[in-house]
């Protein structure tokens, strides 16, 4: 290992340890993320929350007490050779052992003309990844999403669904038998990431996808994610508790105190029993 990487790698113990590490291991212990013995598939995109995710993984089977393994997927849908060579680059320069394989997802989106297009390749790149990982013998695939993910989520339910729901930090496969979902970067910030990026001078792919074109390696393309996100940074400035208690407020839900839920084909409202109460 080369200097540059062997630095990188402290600042995620040392530096950032607060900021990072605590509460990647947090995820882990709080959620119940690893077991003994598992194989996962650390599922690389080539933006910076995966590959520090990747970072925090090898650290932390090197200082951990559970003994697991580690396949690190990357898939390739079909991007320029500017970008799938900026993801070796990152790679080599991180000391990650990637194992690459290419799918055909980018031409196939493309050739569609109903639908939503980012709907449609997010579903076959997840599927791409479970059937890849199973190939591997993993039992787990991990993602990188962070806590600004998971807030934007929650308000993305109420804005734009009408429902109350987050982004778990993890989830059995329907599809794939055997496999699970992780989110180990769950209680980590993305400006903490971002942080983490400009420490140590790295640059990463932003948005590789060609139907945003508008996307580089310094631009975030425009979406209802990022409206949210516009949102809570307005809502911030007011309260400097509004993530912490967005958050929580999925996992503090009083029953008692709202107009009705569903779980599975079970459905719930409120007059069932209102008369019973009295």
């Amino acid at each position: 290992m080369d200097e540059v990487s062997e630095n990188i790698e402290k600042s995620i113990i040392k530096k950032f340890r607060k900021e990072i590490w605590r509460p990647f291991v947090k995820a882990i212990n709080d959620y119940d993320l690893i077991q003994e013995n598992d194989k996962i598939a650390v599922c690389i995109s080539g933006g910076k929350d995966s590959f520090l995710m990747a970072k925090c993984f090898q650290e932390l089977k090197k200082h951990g007490k559970i003994k697991f393994d580690l396949e690190f997927l990357v898939m390739n849908p079909g991007y320029n050779d500017f970008n799938a060579q900026m993801i070796e680059e990152n790679a080599k320069k991180l000391n990650i052992p990637i194992n690459v394989f290419k799918t055909d997802i980018f031409n196939i989106v493309a050739s569609l003309t109903d639908g939503n297009p980012c709907y449609l390749c997010a579903r076959m790149r997840r599927g791409h990844l479970y059937n890849e990982a199973k190939k591997l013998g993993c039992n787990k695939i991990a993602l990188g999403h962070h806590f600004d993910d998971v807030i934007e989520t929650i308000l993305l339910s109420m804005f734009y669904s009408g429902e109350i729901k987050t982004m778990m930090p993890k989830l059995h496969s329907d599809n794939f038998e055997g496999l699970e979902l992780i989110r180990p970067m769950y209680l980590i910030k993305e400006n903490d990431i971002k942080s983490w990026v400009k420490y140590n001078q790295l640059t990463f792919i932003n948005c590789a996808c060609r139907f945003t074109e508008n996307c580089n390696i310094n631009d975030e393309s425009t979406s209802k994610r990022l409206e949210m996100k516009r949102l809570v940074e307005q809502l911030r400035q007011k309260n400097k508790y509004i993530e912490k208690n967005i958050f929580k407020s999925v996992s503090n839900i009083n029953l008692t105190q709202i107009i009705g839920y569903h779980k599975d084909d079970y459905k719930y409202n409120f007059l069932d029993d209102y008369d019973n109460k009295n």
